[in-house]
């Protein structure tokens, strides 16, 4: 079995975090570095999955393999988050694993197959699909980097190899909307749930109509069909644990201590 590189920080309830895909666990912008502060009251695992961050290199990143993982870390109890495919990833692993599971918390929820047959989210999918096969395959690092996020409309960060990494992981990876999810015993489950999105109301306009409108779809859907609270937050697009820290870690903190 791969080791997972996983930080943990803090005492208390358990909480594990699941991260989506190009990034890493803690990452201050794309990962879960702005819930760091929640370890003054519990205890944080962030784990990165396989091919990111400080875990080993595989062929191909697989939210199969990854669900195993992360129910793996759920013995013993915990809390459970995962932000976009790292959602899909942490339903998967709750279904798995559902004894051990305090809460969930879905933070813009890629799971657009729970939504598919609205047709905006349809179309994203075609549009994901289409732009996974276009990506040219000699791309050099800094212009996949820049890529990824020039064609959403925001300006790219600094390339480091670890970002690098992450981009290639992401564009290789087996895609989280093939994954079946069991939606039926995450509805039935006794755990209180949360599903968290961004207004996406300051975001660039493309990136609203292609991005922001299909995953808020799924985020409605998602909260509808297991029976989880919902709570968008303003000001905010696909990433509002960094982009609004205050208020969903305060959502956290509620949810945490019921």
């Amino acid at each position: 079995m791969t080791a997972l590189h996983v930080t943990e920080l803090g005492d208390g309830a358990r909480a594990v975090f699941v991260h989506g895909s190009g990034t890493w666990a803690v990452h201050e912008a794309f990962g879960f570095g702005a819930q760091l502060p929640l370890a003054e009251e519990f205890r944080l695992v962030l784990p990165d999955r396989r091919g990111y961050g400080r875990s080993p290199d595989v062929e191909r990143s697989d939210y199969a393999q990854d669900a195993d993982d992360i129910a793996g870390l759920l013995d013993g109890g915990a809390h459970l988050v995962g932000h976009s495919s790292g959602a899909v990833v942490a339903m998967l692993a709750a279904a798995r694993n559902p004894e051990s599971v305090r809460s969930l918390t879905l933070i813009e929820p890629a799971c657009f197959q729970i939504a598919a047959d609205a047709p905006l989210v349809a179309a994203a999918l075609e549009r994901n699909r289409d732009a996974l096969e276009s990506v040219p395959p000699d791309l050099s690092d800094e212009d996949l980097v820049r890529l990824n996020f020039e064609s959403v409309g925001f300006e790219a960060p600094p390339v480091t190899p670890e970002l690098v990494r992450a981009t290639r992981s992401a564009l290789h990876e087996i895609p989280s909307w093939g994954a079946e999810i069991p939606v039926e015993p995450l509805a039935a489950a006794a755990w209180p749930a949360l599903v968290v999105n961004g207004s996406w109301d300051e975001a660039p306009q493309a990136y609203r109509e292609h991005g922001g409108e299909p995953i808020m779809e799924c985020a409605r859907v998602t909260a509808e069909r297991i029976g989880a609270d919902r709570l968008q937050v303003p000001g905010a697009s696909h990433w509002p644990h960094s982009q609004r820290p205050a208020a969903v870690n305060a959502a956290l903190r509620e949810l945490w201590r019921r």
